[in-house]
């Protein structure tokens, strides 16, 4: 298994992506090769892939890290493992190396959010040192 921050958006990644999200969420669609792109070149953001021993993408997450009035903050956002690849620790090697990574940025914690329903995908979160948090998440649509 390989695991890389990607630096280029290309017909490869977009079609990794395409493969993906339908596989996380039935709320957004897959982004375009533009949405990649401008994700690539936000400075706050680091998209991390996981790829097999073919090669093919198999993973992926996003870690952005950003600076705040009290402090640099982070957080993970769409985690993904292809279900080809499940079970195989590459979320939680993909994981693993976001947590170094927000560290390295000077990061004193990450955040992330997770559907109840994604029981494998929390249970993963809590393995790698998460806890869960009693908060109030609010939502607005724009």
């Amino acid at each position: 298994m390989q695991f890389e921050i990607v630096t280029k958006a290309d017909d490869e990644l977009y079609e990794a992506f395409q493969r993906l999200v339908p596989q996380l969420t039935d709320n957004n669609p897959p982004p375009s090769l533009d949405d990649l792109s401008a994700l690539l070149r936000d400075t706050a953001s680091t998209l991390m892939v996981a790829r097999n021993e073919n090669g093919d993408i198999v993973g992926a997450l996003t870690l952005a890290v950003y600076r705040v009035p009290t402090g640099i903050r982070s957080v993970i956002e769409d985690v993904i493992v292809d279900i080809s690849a499940r079970g195989e620790g590459i979320g939680e090697a993909l994981m693993r190396r976001a947590i170094e990574l927000a560290r390295e940025k000077g990061a004193n914690n990450i955040t992330l959010t997770s559907n109840p329903m994604r029981k494998a995908a929390n249970k993963l979160y809590l393995s790698v040192g998460f806890t869960k948090r009693e908060t109030n998440a609010y939502q607005i649509k724009l």
